[in-house]
Formats: structure tokens, C-alpha cells, sequence
């Protein structure tokens, strides 16, 4: 697939899925939510890929939604670019069937995509990030920001609310009186701020940023097995909504079983023990144990 609002590389393991309009401050748009799901599908698809980096062109990560629209922006029903343009949910009777699939919000389909992702995911956050351009960022692994970057959730002061599911990921990431204060107030927030709360591991001056991100994913990408870190990155997530640790012990009962009798274990321990590089010959593509996954697919309803 050609893109035409992202840029996809991929280079020594690592892909990196840069937000590519520049001269619009790479704002969101419908197109942008294909391609950055259909991104994420190769991603899963190619094992050589072994992380992600997830950054922007030019001064911006992302500015939010593309507001050319102007009060047509949120109104789905009116919008030319939504999903199901062609479909309505309003039925007969002028009732909404809240269920259709034209209902869904557009970011919530990205994170949601990220979220069932099995590579790690690396936000190199390289300038301004409000509404859908932060909320996006809550289902990636690790967030890194310039000394450049602001962060707002502006969504009340633009008469909507937060999406992108960020009602899920942003209290379990930071606490929910941050995430309150924050979508409350819907103020944009310097880069210090944000990882004093939480949002963001680290700052760094604008030429540092991507070079640190890239050396975290090198990190991971050359000590690491593959499928490990696959399980490892959904059993995190997903106990996030755990209603008891037993529900943690089971999965990682099962994982610790089926990984310990894999060649990637055997390599493991053997590479430790001769002082060598390890080279671990599982893939995600074909090796992933027979019980994954563990979970019923959500289905929107």
C-alpha cells in the first residue's frame, strides 16, 4: 500500500511510521487512520521488524484532528471522510443504532489497533500533541519527548470529549486525578510537564530525541526474543483490566511453560552461559504457543 499521509521505514529491525503532513502540522484525517492501522498490520507481519518508533514531520507530532471541515469536524453523519460514509446509523424511525460501525471514533480504531500490536511501540514525540495526537500515544509502549513537545487534551475546550479510548488508557497510566486535571482543564502543557505526571519517560533536546529512541529500540531488538517480548507486551496490557492477580498467574503460568521447553529458552541460558550474543530462532509469524490468545475479540456493540 502506498501511503500518502504517513511515511513507513524500515531499517536494521527497527520500522519507523513517521506522521507526514507537515505543512498541516500532520493533523488527523481519515486517510491517516487507514494507513496508520494498515502500518501496524505490517509491522505484525513482518518478522524482521522487531520494534516501532512512531514520530512526526516537521515542527509537529500531531496537532489533533484536521479541523478544514470547520464545524462539520466532529458531526460524523456530515463529515465526507468518515468510514462508512456511504452507511447511517440513524434508523427509520430517527432513532441511532449506537452500535453501527459509522458510530466509531476514528482514533479509537488506531489505539485499538496499537493495542494488538505484538512488536514494542516507541513514541518520539518531536513537537506539539494535542487531542488525537496525544490520545494516540496512550497505547504505545514508551513515550520520549523533545524539550519542543506540548501536550493537550483539549477536547471540552472544543465541545467534545476525550476518545481514542483514552477514558482506559489515560487514569491507568497516570492516575486518574492527573488524567482529570488535565481533561478538565483541556490546557496544552510543556514537555516537563508531562513527565512529571507521568506521560512521558523523558525529555531531550530536539537533535537527541530520535537518536534516543532509536537506541532504546536497538536495546530491544538486538537482546530479545521476539516472541518473548510479544507475550510479554500483551500480558501487561491486558492484566491492566485484571479483576484478580490470579488471572495474571494463569497467564503467566502458561507462558512460562510453553516458553521454557522453546528453542528461544534453550538459546537463552546457553548464550549466558558461553558469553555470546544470542540468537533466537522463534518467530512471532509461526511460533507463538497454542494457547495464545487467551482472550475472546471485543467485539463494538
Amino acid at each position: 500500500m502506498a501511503y500518502e499521509t504517513i511515511l513507513y521505514e524500515v531499517e536494521d529491525g527497527i520500522a519507523t511510521l513517521t506522521l507526514n503532513r507537515p505543512d498541516k502540522l500532520n493533523a488527523f484525517t481519515g486517510q491517516m487512520m487507514f494507513e496508520m492501522i494498515d502500518a501496524f498490520d505490517r509491522v505484525d507481519a513482518d518478522d524482521n521488524v522487531r520494534a516501532v518508533i512512531v514520530t512526526g514531520a516537521g515542527r509537529a507530532f500531531c496537532a489533533g484532528a484536521d479541523l478544514s471541515a470547520g464545524a462539520k469536524t466532529f458531526d460524523y453523519a456530515k463529515r465526507e471522510d468518515r468510514p462508512e460514509k456511504s452507511e447511517s446509523p440513524v434508523l427509520p424511525n430517527g432513532e441511532i443504532n449506537w452500535s453501527h460501525e459509522s458510530v466509531r471514533d476514528g482514533g479509537g480504531r488506531v489505539t485499538l489497533r496499537i493495542f494488538e500490536c505484538l512488536k514494542p511501540v516507541i513514541a518520539a514525540v518531536n513537537g506539539p500533541a494535542v487531542g488525537i495526537g496525544v490520545t494516540m500515544q496512550l497505547a504505545m509502549d514508551i513515550r520520549l519527548a523533545s524539550e519542543n513537545a506540548r501536550f493537550g487534551f483539549v477536547f471540552a475546550r472544543r465541545g467534545i470529549v476525550p476518545e481514542a479510548c483514552s477514558s482506559w488508557f489515560l487514569p491507568r497510566l497516570v492516575g486518574i486525578s492527573q488524567a482529570l486535571e488535565w481533561t478538565y482543564s483541556g490546557r496544552v502543557f510543556p514537555a516537563q510537564e508531562a513527565k512529571e505526571g507521568g506521560l512521558v519517560k523523558q525529555v531531550y533536546a530536539p537533535d537527541d530525541l530520535l537518536p534516543a529512541a532509536r537506541a532504546l529500540a536497538r536495546e530491544i531488538a538486538d537482546n530479545t526474543a521476539p516472541v518473548s517480548i510479544a507475550l510479554t507486551r500483551q500480558m501487561m496490557w491486558r492484566m491492566l483490566g485484571a479483576d484478580h492477580p490470579m488471572e495474571g498467574h494463569k497467564i503467566d503460568s502458561r507462558a512460562i511453560y510453553a516458553r521454557g521447553a522453546s528453542a528461544d529458552a534453550k538459546e537463552g541460558v546457553m548464550s549466558f552461559l558461553e558469553k555470546r550474543p544470542a540468537t533466537y530462532p522463534n518467530k512471532v509469524s509461526s511460533d507463538m504457543p497454542s494457547f495464545y490468545p487467551w482472550w475472546d475479540e471485543r467485539k463494538y456493540s
